[in-house]
């Protein structure tokens, strides 16, 4: 059996820009905030935060930031993917250093791989870092999915804790819970999904929608340990609007729009990414004030 990295929630949080830097002081008040809340871990530089859009230096500082900000009050997780082995190892290690807890590694994109690949580039980097490893499993953004066999070989290594499984597949959910067992803690990645995940034997969430709704991730995926999935599932339905409404365009653009609606001024992304339309704001400003997040 291993030791999760966290059980709970954990917010994927979003990097904070002005005036095109990093705006260290606002994502001090975040996070700050999300501990408030009931945030039980901390992921920075993943896809909600830009990790992408990052330079080497910026995305090594945000995590030295996050780690000395909250100050072994919860976990740190440090987004240090690519689709390139050498280079995710390569920032793997500059987060260990920087003080991350644990890593966030996405299946690589683009020139994508095959299976074997797969089991090969996880490997390697976790057979060369001294913090434990959660896979990320998103085809959405990859275009490639992480099968059935793979989860099985790489569940075995020590230091491959678990996975963030954001496929939408339950099948898939099942089999890594059947077949893995202790040997691979899964986290669910889509928000609108956490409670059938979790019903599934997930044990939390690495969650988007945090940033907008912490207190209320928190209680669902808390509800859901205490196996008191009526509560858990009444909040993921009363919420399942404005959740859907974060995602309805490329995340995380719904999810800053929305935080500087309540505002909390985060900035806009980096581009490529691009503000919402006027319209835009205006549908998702509508769903916040059904749901009562803003009046």
């Amino acid at each position: 059996m291993k030791t999760p990295v966290f059980t709970g929630s954990s917010v994927a949080i979003v990097t904070p820009f002005k005036g095109g830097s990093v705006d260290y002081d606002k994502l001090a008040q975040l996070i700050d905030c999300q501990l408030e809340r009931g945030t039980d871990a901390i992921t920075a530089c993943g896809t909600t935060g830009e990790g992408a859009a990052l330079s080497f230096d910026e995305h090594t500082e945000v995590i030295r930031f996050c780690v000395k900000r909250v100050n072994k009050r919860v976990p740190v997780i440090a987004g240090s993917g690519s689709n390139c082995t050498e280079k995710a190892l390569t920032l793997s290690k500059a987060c260990c250093d920087a003080g991350a807890d644990a890593l966030l590694i996405v299946t690589p994109y683009y020139n994508k791989t095959t299976q074997p690949g797969l089991c090969g580039h996880f490997t390697y980097i976790a057979d060369r870092v001294e913090k434990p490893v959660i896979l990320y499993n998103v085809p959405s953004r990859t275009g490639m999915t992480i099968s059935r066999e793979t989860y099985r070989q790489l569940s075995q290594h020590p230091n491959i804790n678990g996975v963030k499984e954001a496929s939408g597949s339950h099948s898939i959910v099942q089999s890594i819970i059947r077949d893995c067992g202790g040997n691979l803690n899964v986290w669910c990645g889509n928000d609108d999904d956490i409670v059938p995940m979790m019903s599934l034997g997930a044990i939390g969430v690495i969650s988007a929608a945090a940033n907008v709704i912490p207190g209320v991730i928190s209680d669902i995926a808390h509800a859901c340990l205490k196996s008191d999935f009526k509560t858990a599932s009444a909040l993921q339905i009363e919420y399942a609007d404005l959740i859907a409404a974060l995602f309805y365009q490329v995340n995380p653009i719904p999810v800053k729009a929305a935080m500087n609606l309540l505002g909390l001024g985060v900035g806009i992304p980096r581009m490529p990414l691009c503000e919402l339309t006027e319209a835009e704001k205006a549908v998702l400003r509508g769903v916040m004030e059904r749901s009562g997040k803003i009046r």
